[in-house]
C-alpha cells in the first residue's frame, strides 16, 4: 500500500475536490494544521512516499529532503515554488511534480480587486464600526477618474489593470525592466518609480519576489505617497519592508494597506498588523477558491498516478528523471 499524505489542507477538503479513490491501493492522511517545526515535519512525515503540498505554506530546504529517505515524489501546487529547494529534491531523488499554470490567476485578480474597492470604499473598516454601534463613520473614495499605479504587470498585473480600466481610472505602471510598449499594450503610461507612489491614488504591487523587488516599498515610498492613497500587495509579504509599513501606518501616512501576503505565514497571532485598524488583512485566499482546488487537486491525482504508473507527468525537476 502506497501512503500518501496530504499536507496543510487548511479548510479539510482536499479529499472532497478530487477523485483520489482513482488511484489504486493508496492509503490517505491528512494534516490539517501548520507544523510548528522541521522535526515535526519528520516526526509526521517520515512513513510517507508521497507527500501533496498546497502552495507555499511550508518550506523544502535541503535539511527536510535530507532526513525524509522514504520520500520519492513531492506534489506541489502551481509553478513558482520559492519555497522549494528545488536542486535538493533532484540531489534525493525526489521526483517533484506540479499543476497546471495560471489556473490561479483570475482568483487572485479577483481577490486583487477586491482588496482595492475594500480600500478606497473603506468596507472593512464600516463593517466593523457598525459592529460597535456605529454608522458612517468615514468617506470613501471614488475609483472613477483615480490613477491607479501598477507595479509589475506580468499575468495578474495586466488582468488588473484591465478591470480598473473598466471602472474609469487612469492607469501609470512601473517595474525595474518595464518597457513603455509593454505598459502601452495594458492601456497604461510608464512612469518612473517616484512618480508612481508620489501620484497615485491606489498602489497595487504584482513583482516576482527577488533581490532586486525585495523591500521595493520601504519608508521612502510611503513617504512619497498622498495621503489618501491605497496600497495592495497580493504578491509577496517581503516587496514590502514590513517594519516601514507599521510605522508608517501606525503615524496613518497614507489612508489604508491592504494585504493578502505577509513576511511569515500564517501570521501569528500577536502580530502588530493584526492592532492597526487602518491595514485590511487577507490571509493569502487569493488562490483559495473551489474552482483553483478543484483544478490543483485533480491535477495531483493524475500526477500521482502517473508516477505510479511509472511515466511521471508535469516534473518540475526533469533531471532527476535521467539519474
Amino acid at each position: 500500500m502506497t501512503r500518501i499524505a496530504i499536507v496543510d489542507d487548511y479548510q479539510n477538503v482536499a479529499l472532497t475536490l478530487a477523485d483520489w479513490k482513482s488511484i489504486p491501493g493508496a492509503q490517505f492522511t491528512v494534516f490539517d494544521k501548520p507544523f510548528a517545526s522541521e522535526d515535526e515535519i519528520v516526526e509526521k512525515l517520515g512513513g510517507f512516499e508521497i507527500v501533496s503540498t498546497m502552495r507555499e505554506r511550508m518550506e523544502w530546504p535541503e535539511s527536510l529532503f535530507a532526513r525524509l529517505p522514504n520520500l520519492k515524489l513531492l506534489c506541489v501546487t502551481g509553478l513558482h515554488q520559492r519555497l522549494l529547494d528545488q536542486a535538493a529534491a533532484t540531489k534525493h531523488g525526489v521526483v517533484v511534480s506540479h499543476t497546471t499554470a495560471g489556473a490561479s490567476v483570475p482568483a487572485t485578480v479577483e481577490l486583487c480587486v477586491a482588496l482595492i474597492l475594500d480600500g478606497a470604499r473603506n468596507v472593512t473598516r464600516e463593517d466593523r464600526d457598525m459592529r460597535a454601534g456605529g454608522w458612517q463613520s468615514g468617506l470613501g473614495m471614488t475609483l472613477h477618474g483615480r490613477r491607479l499605479g501598477i507595479v509589475g504587470l506580468g499575468r495578474i498585473g495586466a488582468r488588473v489593470a484591465a478591470v480598473a480600466s473598466a471602472f474609469g481610472m487612469e492607469l501609470v505602471a512601473w517595474s525595474p525592466n518595464m518597457t513603455a510598449e509593454t505598459a502601452a499594450a495594458s492601456g497604461a503610461t510608464l512612469v518612473d518609480k517616484e512618480t508612481l507612489f508620489r501620484t497615485s491614488d491606489v498602489v497595487s504591487l504584482h513583482l516576482v519576489l527577488g533581490d532586486r523587488s525585495r523591500h521595493i516599498v520601504g519608508a521612502r515610498e510611503f513617504d512619497q505617497m498622498q495621503k489618501h492613497a491605497v496600497l495592495v500587495n497580493t504578491s509577496r509579504g517581503p516587496l514590502i519592508d514590513e517594519a516601514a509599513m507599521i510605522e508608517a501606518m501606525r503615524a496613518r501616512k497614507i489612508a489604508c494597506t491592504a494585504l493578502d501576503v505577509y513576511d511569515i505565514e500564517p501570521l501569528p497571532a500577536n502580530h502588530p498588523l493584526r492592532g492597526l485598524d487602518n491595514v485590511v488583512l487577507s490571509p493569502h485566499q487569493g488562490f483559495v477558491t473551489r474552482d483553483v482546488y478543484e483544478v490543483w487537486y485533480g491535477d495531483t491525482v493524475e500526477n500521482i498516478s502517473a508516477y505510479l504508473s511509472g511515466a511521471p507527468i508535469r516534473v518540475l525537476n526533469a533531471d532527476v528523471l535521467r539519474g
